[in-house]
């Protein structure tokens, strides 16, 4: 029986982590037990890792069963510089390269194997995988095959054939978003047998939270690029059409920028994802037909150009920024006109009548998040069924609380125009009408001549339309979208009207803080930023040079922590979380180099290094300058020259201080370290000595003494 022992070994040796995040080492336990698992986890989760790892330390192959060709390509070029052996199996290969992938499975080359649910289940495909000693099945984006589900594929049904074929292999199936009544069908229609459900918290409060209205959306989205230099992101649009022309609109005003959506040729659109994911290009606009199940973990921010159809769709796409951990924002815009926009999609579709409903209702649940006057990762995680005691202070919300007060005014104002212009208006003509537009519609209606016409020219366009969205929410009106959205009075109206009922709303204040200029920042954040910089110029070089996305060297927030370290040997290197063996062999070196060649620059511009003063006296050291040369050079005291080689010893770099104190008088020193033990001070290590030994041979005896009892 494999332990969980080993795959702890194995997330080290291949993936660089020291540790499990929540739930992975229970999930990878039930699979090693060869037991059916689900697993509900959001983007960036750790998803991957839990079918990865055991599928390392299982003998034979992990066969997953993936919707999407890039999603494959990109895992599997990650498991390879990981040094897992995987390969994958799609219409994008010829017959040969297929052929050969398949004899590699059945020599035992392979541990993972990536299909499609299409291939999998294709003629021949099934009893090539009897002759496999397969160990694992993993069913990815397992949401795909429910019915109750956002992204619903038919194909996805058929794979019950699994269990019927393999009732003696495990599968577990893997999804980000999935309400209950999608988990339950999840479990029902793969056959699995008594599987353990796992579900993760959905927050991710790595993610900033915003929402802005869908009024002038080009400048707010520029004015949200400059903080964000050179930071990879994805815009959603609605339309392909919306794509092209924002997409060209970035480029105009000198942001590197592409589109992606379905109508593309297939070259066109492999074209724009591999420029994205190799950092090529900045910003992708693009249709939701990007994204599902890319593994780019550096995108820093996702912006939703109209409002998404549903709360899982909208919490998937966010999910793809900040997928390591990292800060990251997901910026919403949201006009009433994009809901009406996308009702019309949904009721003109020619499916089932209980899928259209069910879709409406989903979109209400949208709207309802987008107009939120709480905060709005409380109502994000209600929705999967988790529930948040506090508020989570990185929302726009959150940031920027509300303001109560009493609107009954505004109130009677609105109902009464609805009412006195017959409840034959929507929410944009009531505005005119209120407003005192002479708007052609306004004007052949005749509304310029009812009594609250012009009652709210004090209230500005936007203010209008956020307090009558609170209006429709709370009940005191209702939208007929069976007569071209035109606004009803409802129970509660009349008793706002006639009966003395007060309203409260909320105003909100627009957030001056984000809009201001950044603050400036402490020197040793700006070094951080700069190496961290240098850093990622460095790893994009190598990825150019290996042919890979640079996030599957090492991720951003590898790449910051190196920058916060400051790793300058192997030990350190190894400790960065990120770096395992496989890694290191291939790249820790260079990016070593890179790091003590930056330390020597801010040097030399005479910016102390916290920690990275010995690096100096080590370059003139090798450079073959004694240590009274060094310490003159460097104007210090020839003791602290003698320190630094003390602590390159210590951190492994190959320096000789047996040079400078030798055999027998490291003997007699160290009795008296083991008399007074490793943590003594030198002055008290000195008095015990009689005072016969210079402080430095103490020092440099020390480092000897650490390294040789493993201290």
């Amino acid at each position: 029986m494999i332990t969980i022992r080993e795959a702890r070994e194995a997330l080290k040796l291949y993936f660089g982590y020291e540790q499990f995040r929540p739930m992975q080492e229970q999930i990878i336990a039930d699979v090693l037990q060869r037991k059916d698992v689900v697993v509900l986890m959001p983007t960036g989760g750790g998803k991957s890792v839990c079918f990865q790892v055991p599928a390392v330390v299982m003998p034979g192959v992990c066969v997953v069963v993936s919707p999407l060709i890039a999603l494959m390509k990109d895992q599997v070029e990650a498991l390879l510089v990981n040094g897992i052996q995987a390969a994958y199996i799609n219409s994008s290969q010829s017959a040969e390269q297929q052929y050969t992938i398949e004899n590699e499975c059945l020599a035992g080359k392979l541990k993972l194997l990536y299909v499609s649910p299409e291939k999998l289940l294709s003629s021949g495909f099934m009893s090539f995988l009897k002759r496999l000693n397969v160990s694992l099945f993993a069913v990815d984006e397992a949401h795909c095959i429910s019915a109750w589900g956002h992204d619903f594929r038919p194909e996805y049904t058929q794979l019950k054939a699994l269990k019927q074929q393999f009732p003696s292999v495990p599968v577990i199936a893997l999804t980000a978003t999935a309400d209950k009544l999608t988990q339950k069908d999840i479990q029902e229609q793969l056959h699995l047998h008594n599987p353990n459900v796992f579900t993760a918290s959905f927050d991710r409060p790595n993610i900033n939270l915003m929402v802005k209205p869908g009024r002038d959306r080009f400048n707010r989205i520029t004015d949200f690029l400059e903080r964000r230099h050179k930071q990879p992101g994805i815009i959603y649009c609605l339309s392909r059409k919306a794509t092209e022309s924002l997409a060209q609109k970035l480029k105009s005003s000198g942001y590197s920028a592409t589109y992606y959506h379905a109508g593309m040729s297939p070259n066109l659109r492999a074209k724009a994802q591999d420029d994205f994911l190799k950092d090529n290009v900045q910003i992708v606009c693009a249709t939701i037909a990007f994204g599902m199940g890319i593994d780019k973990s550096n995108v820093r921010w996702v912006i939703h150009y109209n409002l998404p159809k549903n709360i899982e769709g909208y919490y998937q796409e966010i999910g793809r920024a900040g997928r390591d951990g990292a800060k990251s924002d997901a910026l919403l815009f949201y006009s009433f006109a994009d809901v009406m926009n996308m009702r019309n999609m949904l009721q003109d579709n020619q499916g089932k009548e209980t899928q259209t409903e069910l879709q409406l209702v989903k979109l209400e649940r949208m709207q309802q998040f987008a107009e939120a006057a709480a905060c709005r990762r409380r109502i994000l995680l209600q929705y999967f069924g988790e529930t948040m005691t506090n508020d989570c202070g990185n929302c726009d919300i959150c940031r920027n609380p509300p303001t109560r007060f009493d609107g009954t005014l505004i109130a009677q104002k609105a109902l009464s125009a609805i009412a006195r212009t017959n409840e034959q208006v929507n929410l944009g003509l009531l505005v005119d009408v209120l407003r005192g537009a002479r708007t052609s519609q306004v004007m052949q209606a005749g509304f310029d001549r009812v009594k609250t016409y012009g009652a709210g020219r004090d209230i500005n366009t936007l203010d209008w339309h956020r307090y009558l969205h609170q209006l429709l929410n709370e009940g005191y009106m209702e939208m007929a979208y069976d007569q071209g959205y035109t606004l009803k009075l409802t129970e509660q109206s009349k008793q706002v009207l006639f009966e003395g009922r007060k309203v409260q709303l909320v105003k909100f204040d627009e957030i001056k803080q984000e809009e201001s200029a950044v603050k400036a920042r402490p020197k040793r954040e700006l070094i951080k930023d700069a190496l961290f910089e240098s850093l990622r110029t460095l790893r994009k070089s190598l990825a150019d040079e290996y042919g890979v996305p640079p996030y599957v060297i090492f991720t951003d927030t590898t790449l910051q922590e190196m920058a916060a370290e400051r790793p300058t040997n192997k030990i350190s290197m190894l400790a960065i979380s990120g770096v395992g063996a496989q890694k290191f062999d291939r790249y820790g070196d260079t990016f070593i180099s890179k790091i003590i060649d930056f330390i020597n620059e801010e040097q030399a511009k005479g910016n102390k290094i916290k920690g990275a003063t010995h690096l100096a006296t080590l370059e003139l050291l090798q450079s073959g300058l004694s240590i009274d040369e060094i310490a003159k050079l460097r104007n210090l005291n020839p003791v602290t020259v003698f320190s630094h080689l003390a602590t390159l010893y210590e951190q492994g770099y190959p320096v000789k201080i047996n040079a400078y104190v030798n055999k027998a008088e490291y003997s007699i020193i160290s009795k008296a370290i083991e008399k007074l033990g490793p943590d003594a001070k030198l002055k008290d290590l000195f008095e015990c000595l009689h005072e016969k030994y210079e402080y430095y041979k103490i020092r440099l005896s020390l480092s000897i003494y650490k390294k040789e009892h493993n201290l």
